[in-house]
């Protein structure tokens, strides 16, 4: 499984409120439950020597929730900042938190600030979670920032604008829990993706579940709009 492998996976997390509801347990179990499944996959993905991981954590829309939801997926953010920010350290990954970081707590926010810094310098897994972001409100505060700089707003410039530019394209996106769409996520950056769902809820997502998606994008062929060479 080593050739060929995607140099950036993003995963939209999805299915832990539908995994609590199976086992009659609260939402907040299947949350959770999902933040163990983040870490578990994080690192699966350092031990494939994947380049880039982008998490789909919390979007735009997710606040629209009840304020107890809301509140405990802070305050399970909270815990994994809380946690894993010495161990990611340790295993050489690089955080990164795009979105609209200015509704979310002055303490995440700095817990977010200082996790980066530590891991600033590290040179093996970059690791994206996307918190409170949306793909739509990005495109659009990048065209408004380039319009009151005066600059010209063409392809090149846009994606430098996105809270984004520092991530390549990804391979491959992953979609759990059976549903067939990407929910206003790297809607730019995914034009030409690979695209892979599966009925497997996040909270049971596995590394073997990630061996099975990364063996479907090795079974396609990417020519980003052109044509199959033809052997002469």
């Amino acid at each position: 499984m080593t050739d060929n492998l995607p140099n950036h996976i993003a995963i939209i997390m999805d299915g832990n409120g539908r995994w609590a509801q199976s086992r009659h347990l609260p939402r907040t179990a299947g949350h959770k439950k999902g933040m163990d499944a983040a870490r578990l996959i994080t690192r699966a993905a350092v031990e494939r020597s994947i380049g880039w991981l982008t998490l789909f954590g919390f979007s735009t829309e997710n606040w629209s929730r009840p304020e107890a939801e809301i509140r405990d997926l802070m305050g399970f953010l909270r815990t994994y900042l809380a946690s894993e920010s010495a161990d990611l350290h340790a295993n050489n990954v690089h955080l990164r938190v795009v979105g609209f970081r200015h509704r979310l707590d002055r303490d995440i926010v700095t817990m977010i600030e200082e996790t980066e810094r530590l891991t600033a310098a590290n040179t093996g897994l970059n690791l994206t979670i996307a918190l409170d972001y949306g793909a739509r409100q990005d495109i659009v505060q990048a065209i408004n920032s380039l319009i009151e700089k005066g600059q010209k707003v063409d392809e090149d410039m846009l994606s430098q604008a996105l809270m984004t530019r520092d991530l390549p394209a990804p391979d491959l996106v992953i979609r759990t829990s059976g549903e067939k769409r990407i929910s206003n996520f790297l809607l730019w950056e995914s034009a030409y993706s690979e695209f892979y769902f599966t009925d497997t809820l996040w909270p049971e997502f596995n590394a073997d579940a990630l061996d099975a998606a990364i063996q479907a994008y090795q079974r396609r062929e990417r020519r980003f709009g052109g044509v199959k060479a033809v052997a002469q």
